[in-house]
């Protein structure tokens, strides 16, 4: 597992987030050192959805309203049905996962998570994998989704993976740490 350490990661959610793929990426970028925060437009604690049951809790440290990207290194956009759902109709949620992508910080997106990178309008052009429910609407908002059997896809600032299931939640979080890794060195080295 790569050092971490001196990073902050964010990760936006609300109520109806998928459990695995909030709960195991923090819990593996915290083991790696990084500093995690959940981020949600509502206050106090939001509530995971797993195999179409509400499951468990977790407190917000930021309130959305509160929230900068200049705070953080990276972004984790979870999926879930509901969630990114629920979030792209928020223009406070859709201009932070805008101005992440404009200071050019990674954005790491999991599952249904892209479906906030369509509505920021910042994927026309960029290579994608995609979970097969929301494909049609990643390639209508531009991305060329890989054909490729790559779980996960790094393009820019931004990564992807089209499914978290828990046989690929240790591999996808290694991938994503490894990414971490490499773009925060290959971007400090370069300032």
């Amino acid at each position: 597992m790569r050092n971490l350490k001196g990073r902050r990661i964010a990760i936006l959610a609300t109520n109806g987030f998928e459990e695995s793929e909030l709960f195991e990426p923090k819990r593996i970028l915290e083991n790696s050192g990084a500093e995690v925060t959940v981020i949600s437009p509502v206050s106090g604690k939001i509530k995971a959805w797993r195999h179409g049951n509400w499951s468990k809790e977790i407190k917000v440290d930021v309130t959305l309203e509160n929230a900068s990207e200049k705070d953080y290194d990276c972004l984790i956009l979870p999926g879930g049905v509901l969630n990114p759902d629920k979030l792209r109709r928020s223009s406070e949620a859709v201009d932070l996962v805008r101005r992440f992508f404009e200071k050019k910080k990674l954005i790491a997106a999991i599952c249904h998570g892209p479906q906030l990178l369509i509505d920021a309008e910042i994927i026309n052009g960029r290579t994608m994998t995609s979970f097969h429910a929301i494909r049609k609407d990643l390639q209508n908002a531009g991305a060329m989704i890989s054909s490729g059997s790559n779980n996960c896809i790094y393009f820019g600032n931004i990564c992807n993976n089209r499914d978290f299931s828990q046989q690929e939640v240790w591999d996808t979080c290694n991938h994503y740490c490894h990414y971490l890794h490499r773009y925060f060195f290959i971007s400090y080295a370069a300032s």
